[in-house]
């Protein structure tokens, strides 16, 4: 199947060279775990979906693509919470507990130490993302990319010998989920523990050649994401915390949308974001519905 491994590798250049020529490093955006004046304490936990790779400015460990306009730093500012953001590009659920090696370019860049270290007894608030690298989802999408319109579909090699390889990856990621909420629960028993899902990356057909992808294949991609965010809404639900769905609301605004629309970019970031991840605006709109939540109830 002509896949365009070439195109995948541009990719992952632009990323590269975006993120150490064109970004500024802040200074760090962790406070202490409780603040005396009885702020709120707020522990970001989660992957590049909610670190926010290559949106200006980035804060901590490069390779971390952690940025000062994700949501959990636009969420902290509407709520006034006093935020430690250990979010990092390339995480997964072993990362809780385990340090994460990180990298760019190839380039071996140190480590980020387990992200429950942030989680203090006394915290207040939790917000979770996390569940892409464990199912590979990245991933697959970089390889099901094509320019030719009469090439095999990659859904088919995903469902070779009538095993759902990604089902499959999606179903071995559920306890360990339910093992992280359990965890953030024993080490901060008194937080609000938040979990999102992922959102619109791409309308139902997909918008080929806009986005490099067949619409049988649009669909098999997207739907893999609500099948995982089905599974992080059921162990939320089962583990004692509370789902935010992003992908409903984002409809209208996948990456086939006008760059003005997007919340997320597409193979060809048209704003300062990494592709196939949310841009400033996707960042920000899903503070505000986090924010209307955390709000309203």
């Amino acid at each position: 199947m002509p896949q365009h491994k070439g195109f995948c590798r541009s990719v992952r250049t632009i990323v590269g060279t975006l993120a150490l020529a064109g970004l500024a490093v802040g200074t760090g955006a962790a406070g202490a775990s409780a603040a005396e004046d009885g702020t709120t304490s707020y522990v970001a936990l989660g992957d590049s979906m909610a670190s926010g790779p290559l949106i200006p400015d980035i804060t901590g460990p490069v390779a971390c693509g952690r940025s000062t306009h994700n949501y959990p730093h636009e969420l902290a500012e509407r709520l006034g919470a006093s935020l430690r953001d250990v979010t990092c590009s390339g995480a997964a659920s072993k990362h809780m507990t385990e340090k994460q090696s990180l990298s760019l370019l190839d380039i071996p860049m140190g480590s980020a130490p387990p992200q429950f270290d942030a989680l203090r007894p006394d915290t207040d608030l939790v917000t979770l993302t996390i569940g892409g690298n464990d199912t590979g989802l990245v991933g697959i999408a970089q390889k099901c990319t094509t320019l030719d319109p009469n090439a095999t579909p990659c859904k088919e090699k995903y469902n070779e010998g009538g095993v759902d390889q990604v089902g499959q990856r999606i179903a071995e990621f559920a306890p360990k989920l339910g093992v992280v909420l359990d965890s953030i629960h024993q080490r901060s028993p008194h937080a609000r523990v938040i979990v999102t899902g992922y959102g619109l990356y791409i309308k139902p057909g997909g918008c080929w050649p806009l986005q490099p992808v067949l619409p049988v294949d649009a669909d098999f991609l997207q739907g893999s994401v609500d099948r995982m965010n089905a599974v992080i809404a059921e162990q939320s639900a089962a583990h004692g915390a509370e789902y935010i769905d992003l992908a409903t609301p984002s409809k209208g605004h996948d990456s086939c949308q006008a760059p003005s629309d997007k919340w997320v970019e597409g193979y060809v970031p048209t704003a300062a974001a990494a592709p196939l991840h949310p841009n400033r605006n996707g960042e920000a709109n899903y503070a505000a519905i986090i924010g209307a939540h955390l709000q309203g109830s």
